[in-house]
C-alpha cells in the first residue's frame, strides 16, 4: 500500500495480519518437513526394526512429508493470489492515480490526433481546391 498500515481500517489490518501469520506457518511447515526428510536420509546401522521395515517406514514418512511440503507450497500460491486480490480491491489511491494517468495520456493522444486530422483536412481542402480550379479552367472538359 502506498499510505502505510496506520491508515487502514481495522478489518484490513486484521486481514493483513492473518496473511502474515499464514505466510509464516506455511514457510515453517515447509522448512520443518524438509529438515525431517534430510534427517531420514541418514543411514542408521542398528535399530529395533529390521532393515527392510525401516526402509519402508522411512520411505512412507518421506512421502508424507513431501506431500506436506507440496500442500504448504500450494497454500503459499493461494496466499499470493489472495494478496493480489486484496491489493487490487483495496488500493484505491493507486487505482485512481493509474486511471487519472491513463485518462491524461488518452486526452493527449486525442489532442494529437485531432491536430493531425485538422492539418490533413486543410491539406486535402487545398489540394481539392487546386484540382477544381485546374479542371474548370481546362480547355479539355
Amino acid at each position: 500500500m502506498s499510505q502505510g498500515p496506520s491508515s487502514l481500517p481495522q478489518n484490513k489490518e486484521a486481514q493483513l495480519r492473518s496473511y502474515q501469520v499464514h505466510l509464516r506457518d506455511s514457510v515453517r511447515s515447509m522448512l520443518e518437513n524438509y529438515s525431517e526428510i534430510i534427517k531420514l536420509a541418514r543411514v542408521e546401522e542398528d535399530g529395533q526394526l529390521m532393515r527392510a521395515t525401516q526402509i519402508e517406514q522411512d520411505h512412507f514418512e518421506m512421502q508424507v512429508r513431501a506431500a506436506n511440503i507440496v500442500k504448504a507450497g500450494e497454500s503459499l500460491m493461494k496466499l499470493v493470489s489472495d494478496l493480489k486480490q486484496f491489493l487490487i480491491l483495496n488500493d484505491f489511491p493507486s487505482v485512481n492515480e493509474s486511471i487519472s494517468y491513463k485518462a491524461g495520456v488518452y486526452k493527449e493522444t486525442q489532442a494529437n490526433m485531432d491536430t493531425k486530422l485538422m492539418i490533413l483536412r486543410d491539406e486535402m481542402a487545398n489540394d481539392l481546391f487546386e484540382m477544381e480550379e485546374e479542371y474548370y479552367s481546362s480547355l479539355y472538359k
